[in-house]
């Protein structure tokens, strides 16, 4: 299943059809755009004309069963097309428009009657209810948010190979600083050898008396207790593992984006804690840089649904 980013937008228009004449346009066209950005939870957020208020239960059904994070702009506007003249009122639009005025002209029978001007007037005022909006407004609202789907799709497949070549990075260096170990003890165990010498005023070809060899080796013991880092380098693998399975195209999760956070605060509490126990000046350098990836891993994954 694709990951998927919580950054995406997506827009589309369609024309307005006469709710009584489904292939008589109106010249009034919808027009939807939705756009997210990252969030922890999925936060939805609707900009309609106030009329269609009523349809914004359906606008936010149909967003949750599709997204689980990000917070999402939805924007919905109509407008007169550029090249269209005023809107054809329908038949039952005039019904209504004659209804009224001799209800008006029953009561007040000097009122002027409707002219041509007003009846075009208030018949596209009077041909877009909440109601006929509805279908069309739910039908682009789908056609968008499945445009959205892919655009955060196609961000998500940016994002999960950008951590992949991060991964790699790491694990590279997670192997330039296992052998480092074992030549450090060796080392530390040298220099205790030779303090002793110094301290003896031994030469170099001398033998050092056996305890101070037994004493030199628990030094040695002791002092590579201390600064091993083998079990920090296999935890950092196994989360690196743990993301490349949660990244793999064949992955079964789709929202990964917390399980990916978790990953990285362990990620950098392993290599802190191979830079606290650094009596190296290489492994103190390969701390730093695994540091800086990780920091650019998390800012990766904030955007990750």
């Amino acid at each position: 299943m694709a990951i998927h980013s919580m950054t995406g937008y997506a827009s589309a228009q369609a024309p307005l059809v006469a709710p009584d004449a489904s292939s008589s346009e109106t010249g009034m066209r919808l027009g939807l755009d939705m756009r997210s950005v990252n969030s922890r939870f999925l936060d939805l957020s609707f900009r309609l004309p106030e009329e269609w208020r009523a349809h914004e239960g359906a606008l936010r059904e149909m967003l949750t069963s599709q997204l689980q994070r990000g917070k999402v702009e939805v924007r919905a506007s109509f407008e007169l097309e550029a090249e269209a003249g005023p809107a054809s009122p329908s038949p039952r639009q005039l019904q209504r428009l004659q209804s009224l005025q001799d209800s008006v002209l029953a009561w007040l029978p000097h009122a002027a009657p409707l002219s041509v001007a007003d009846v075009l007037r208030l018949g596209s005022s009077q041909s877009h209810t909440p109601e006929d909006v509805g279908p069309a407004l739910l039908a682009l609202a789908r056609t968008v948010l499945d445009g959205l789907m892919q655009a955060r799709a196609r961000e998500g497949a940016r994002l999960a190979t950008t951590l992949l070549e991060r991964t790699a990075h790491l694990r590279e260096l997670a192997h330039q600083a296992r052998p480092l170990i074992p030549q450090l003890v060796e080392q530390q165990r040298q220099k205790f050898l030779e303090r002793w010498r110094e301290a003896m005023a031994l030469g170099a070809d001398a033998a050092l008396p056996e305890a101070a060899q037994d004493r030199a080796l628990n030094e040695a013991t002791a002092f590579a207790i201390r600064i091993d880092v083998a079990e920090e380098l296999t935890r950092l693998t196994a989360h690196l593992d743990e993301i490349d399975h949660l990244l793999a195209p064949t992955g079964l999760l789709r929202s990964v984006g917390k399980r990916l956070d978790f990953l990285i605060q362990e990620l950098h509490r392993e290599a802190n804690t191979l830079g606290a126990k650094s009596a190296l000046l290489e492994l103190t350098r390969i701390s730093i840089d695994m540091k800086v990836l990780i920091e650019q891993m998390r800012e990766q994954v904030q955007n990750l649904e």
